[in-house]
């Protein structure tokens, strides 16, 4: 954990109880997120990565207080939002906000923009009344947007232009960490980049601070500072940007990265494709090992016998797997068969 974070997450838990009413089964659970800890410092970018199913959006969710957690313990600066309710969750609520995946979904069809950020201004009683109408204006123009745009309703702007008025709303209430999922992965390509340094341009002006959730993983070599790999609701990796790209690790981070279309072929995990077969397991029933052990080319018998803690191989690089080696001071990735 770093010093003094914005952000640190605690061994973070969400289970599910599977079923209801009379068809509920004692002790069975989809554990969704199993054990999760990462701090954020204020003013960077911590991304999470990883396929469908590996619990990276009900981690978000968690952090946003949408989806109770189980276990563990979520902090924001000196305050314990995880625990917080009523007034004190309310109150807290103007320092943290989201922005999601579909900006359309996210926008009432029948208020016009400037009806939807005001609104946020009013739940939370930010500035005085009669400034609130200038200060929407001031807010769409800080992402990119004409003032008298403000009367205009959500079917009139592209999608690009419904994300900016997204952010407007997020950053309403002064915030100082946005979570972010998936939030340009329903954009054009081109579009995708206009949002993307839109965001980087708020973070140096705002002091923000992100949790960004995306599967695209040229998205999160652009944006994020450090990234946290998932897999079956824990981290396998984590590190730097730099340093879990040039050098991941584990092999299912090695996969992710081979199979991805945007990058040179030279660094896509050792210059190969590397095929994994089977799908992940259900987290209603997680393996007693290595829950990446059942699809991991290099698996041996001792991979399925117990869960490898996650480990620090080097100065904030941290990975859960028995086969990574450290020669000489240096990690050595896993060798693919």
């Amino acid at each position: 954990m770093d010093r003094n974070p914005l952000l640190a997450v605690d061994d973070l838990k969400v289970h599910f109880p599977v079923g209801g009413g009379l068809i509920r089964r004692a002790g069975t659970a989809v554990r969704a997120v199993d054990g999760v800890s990462f701090s954020v410092p204020r003013g960077t970018t911590f991304g999470i990565v990883g396929e469908s199913g590996s619990g990276k959006t009900t981690t978000a969710l968690a952090v946003m207080r949408l989806v109770q957690h189980t276990g563990g313990q979520i902090r924001l600066g000196d305050s314990d939002i995880g625990n917080a309710a009523g007034e004190t969750l309310r109150r807290e609520r103007r320092r943290f906000q989201m922005v999601f995946q579909d900006p359309f979904a996210s926008l009432n069809p029948r208020r016009r923009v400037g009806d939807a950020v005001r609104d946020a201004l009013d739940l939370m009683q930010v500035g005085e009344p009669r400034g609130r109408a200038a200060r929407v204006r001031e807010l769409l123009a800080a992402v990119g947007l004409r003032p008298e745009q403000h009367a205009l309703f959500p079917h009139q702007f592209s999608g690009g232009q419904r994300q900016r008025i997204v952010l407007a709303r997020a950053l309403a209430a002064h915030p100082e960490l946005l979570v972010c999922d998936e939030p340009v992965s329903a954009l054009d390509v081109a579009i995708q980049a206009q949002i993307l340094n839109l965001m980087q341009r708020l973070q140096r002006e705002l002091n923000l601070t992100y949790l960004f959730i995306s599967h695209d993983l040229g998205v999160v070599r652009h944006m994020c500072d450090r990234v946290a790999v998932m897999y079956l609701g824990v981290i396998v990796e984590m590190a730097d940007r730099t340093r879990l790209f040039e050098r991941p690790l584990h092999p299912y981070t090695l996969a992710l990265w081979s199979a991805a279309p945007s990058f040179d072929p030279r660094q896509r995990g050792r210059g190969r494709r590397i095929q994994l077969t089977g799908d992940p397991p259900s987290p209603l029933s997680v393996p007693r090992g290595c829950r990446f052990a059942g699809r991991c080319p290099a698996a041996e018998p001792a991979c399925s016998e117990a869960e490898p803690p996650l480990t620090e191989v080097s100065p904030g690089h941290w990975v859960r797997c028995r086969r990574v080696r450290v020669e000489g001071g240096v990690p050595q990735p896993v060798i693919m068969p």
